[in-house]
């Protein structure tokens, strides 16, 4: 799939071919591809939009569907077109394997028109079709949440985490930054021993005093895009060396881990090495908990396993959509 948008120019030639976009909702922000494809099945990516968070279950279907629709209506603008409904339109969202969350995204569709042919599916399995190219093993997203989806090579599925941030979610951005601020909070006690999250997380704020987190952190309480951010100075502060910021990695290397080793046996995988697909902020950005992960995957009874970055899943809708125009037509 060629990765530059086409052209105004280029888009008058390929005029009555068949568009099709394919949306990542994802908890951060969601990306949309249009793009046509041509009597070849070849797509040509003719335009790229980016909206907000839209999980529903972090901001609520209200403000998730408003981002969508941003999304979706910025892609139509770089592709210098106006907004129409589609051939065929993949959505993957955290949760819409869950009835009532998969039946209000296709009620949202279908009010909106956004497509002939639309397809939900759960975030995870786009990843892994972009991540696998035999189509079987297993896809890890560590984002604002966490989850491991599996697919063996006869096309049976498992997955592990997925459970919110509430009562799941190991291993997230989320659950790395509270780790860090609790890390912080009991070493300004003096319960533990002191950290250098402390000072981090004070010029973050622009604070002067660890007590002044307080109202700081609890002012974003309700915000999880804005929570699970802060992530990103537990891994600064573990590059510099600091024990407690390493010892939260360790943590969620671990819990990730046992996640995909849990689909690995439910689906029984022939050999203990086997596809694996990353995605997220905290798997694409950091190489040492990448590295933290394939430690943990071999202490958790897997083989040694190269794992595949996938930096857009949004590319794995997109072929989903690809598949469901090709389904119907076929």
């Amino acid at each position: 799939m060629p990765a530059a948008a086409t052209s105004a120019a280029q888009w008058k030639i390929m005029a009555n071919d068949p568009l099709l976009i394919g949306i990542d909702a994802g908890g951060t922000q969601c990306r949309a591809w249009l793009a046509c494809v041509d009597a070849k099945d070849e797509l040509s990516v003719l335009g790229r939009g980016v909206g907000g968070p839209a999980n529903p279950q972090a901001v609520g279907f209200p403000a998730a569907l408003q981002n969508l629709n941003a999304a979706i209506s910025a892609a139509f603008a770089e592709a210098n077109l106006p907004r129409a409904p589609l051939e065929s339109a993949a959505l993957a969202a955290a949760g819409s394997d869950r009835e009532a969350n998969r039946a209000a995204f296709m009620q949202w569709a279908n009010d909106s028109r956004l497509a002939k042919r639309f397809l939900v599916v759960h975030d995870a399995l786009p990843v892994l079709m972009a991540g696998c190219p035999a189509g079987w093993g297993i896809a890890l997203i560590s984002g604002t949440g966490s989850l491991a989806f599996g697919r063996a090579p006869d096309g049976r599925t498992a997955r592990s985490g997925g459970w919110g941030y509430l009562i799941g979610d190991e291993g997230s951005a989320y659950t790395v930054a509270l780790g860090g601020l609790r890390a912080a909070a009991q070493s300004a006690d003096g319960r533990t021993a002191p950290t250098r999250l402390v000072d981090a997380f004070l010029e973050r704020f622009q604070l002067a005093r660890a007590e002044e987190l307080i109202p700081a952190v609890y002012a974003i309480q309700n915000d999880r895009a804005a929570l699970a951010a802060l992530a990103k100075i537990v891994l600064q502060t573990a590059a510099g060396g600091d024990a407690a910021a390493q010892n939260i990695l360790d943590r969620a290397a671990r819990d990730l881990a046992a996640m995909v080793a849990a689909v690995a046996r439910k689906l029984e995988f022939a050999s203990p090495s086997f596809p694996l697909a990353l995605t997220g902020g905290m798997l694409l950005d950091s190489a040492a908990l990448r590295d933290r992960l394939c430690a943990a995957l071999l202490d958790a009874g897997c083989g040694e396993i190269a794992p595949a970055l996938v930096a857009e899943p949004v590319r794995g809708a997109l072929q989903l959509a690809l598949a469901e125009y090709q389904n119907r037509t076929g």
